[in-house]
């Protein structure tokens, strides 16, 4: 589902894929964009073409997700492999896209137009409690972003009402994250990973937030781990235009 956000001086685009419109075979069908799942390479490598091409970049910047809190700052150097051991990426670069995968953690894309900086993060349940968020909103603003020029979107996850965990691991989670546990609609406990999230950057005085609320564990237009174990991986994409 794309959404975008345009300003007069410097535009910003946002996009997150389903996984419909691919190459991919079962359990991968059809646009898995995962290159780490046990998908056939030259499926992923067909699909991020597509991908690409759809969306008019020459260029999208990936990373090896690890549920680290790490944030790297990126430039079209970064393109040809996936960026090392980090969970959020950061450039000023127009026209670079800024891709994270997903299977039910949240996708998270930031902006301040005024900046001129994007960042894509990866926010899962451990990243999100270990900081990766309240991090990449540091190093935006270590480039000159300001909390009330900030605008956040994140996309479609797995939601508090299907997220079930260990009510010990829900508590650890809300130790670090505030607001993030929560009761599922079976009444077991659970993690509500964009709740807690909204609560931490509106703490940072971030107020230009928006969040899809669609459940990938539920919805089966999306990939989920939780529901599927083997699976492909959708995206969010973010870039600056010219």
């Amino acid at each position: 589902m794309p959404v975008n956000e345009e300003a007069p001086q410097r535009p910003v685009r946002m996009v997150f894929t389903s996984r419909a419109g691919g190459v991919s075979s079962s359990p991968y069908e059809s646009f898995n964009l995962g290159d780490h799942v046990g998908d056939d390479p030259a499926d992923v490598v067909s699909n991020r073409a597509r991908l690409q091409r759809v969306l008019g970049l020459d260029d999208i910047v990936w990373m090896e997700q690890l549920h680290t809190n790490t944030v790297t700052r990126v430039d079209r150097g970064n393109a040809d492999t996936p960026v090392e051991a980090t969970d959020a990426i950061i450039t000023t670069e127009k026209r670079l896209g800024l891709g994270v995968l997903v299977a039910d953690c949240t996708p998270v894309l930031l902006s301040d137009v005024s900046a001129g900086v994007v960042a894509a993060a990866h926010a899962g349940r451990l990243g999100a409690r270990n900081g990766i968020i309240r991090n990449t909103v540091e190093a935006m603003l270590e480039l000159g972003a300001t909390p009330s020029t900030i605008q956040v979107l994140m996309g479609p996850a797995a939601s508090g009402l299907n997220y079930e965990v260990p009510e010990a691991m829900a508590d650890d989670v809300e130790k670090h994250l505030p607001g993030a546990k929560t009761r599922t609609k079976t009444g077991t406990w659970g993690v509500d990973v964009r709740k807690g999230l909204i609560r931490q950057l509106m703490g940072m005085g971030i107020i230009n937030i928006e969040s899809d609320p669609r459940c990938t564990i539920e919805d089966t237009d999306f990939f989920s781990y939780r529901r599927e174990g083997t699976t492909g991986r959708q995206a969010g994409v973010i870039w600056l235009e010219v």
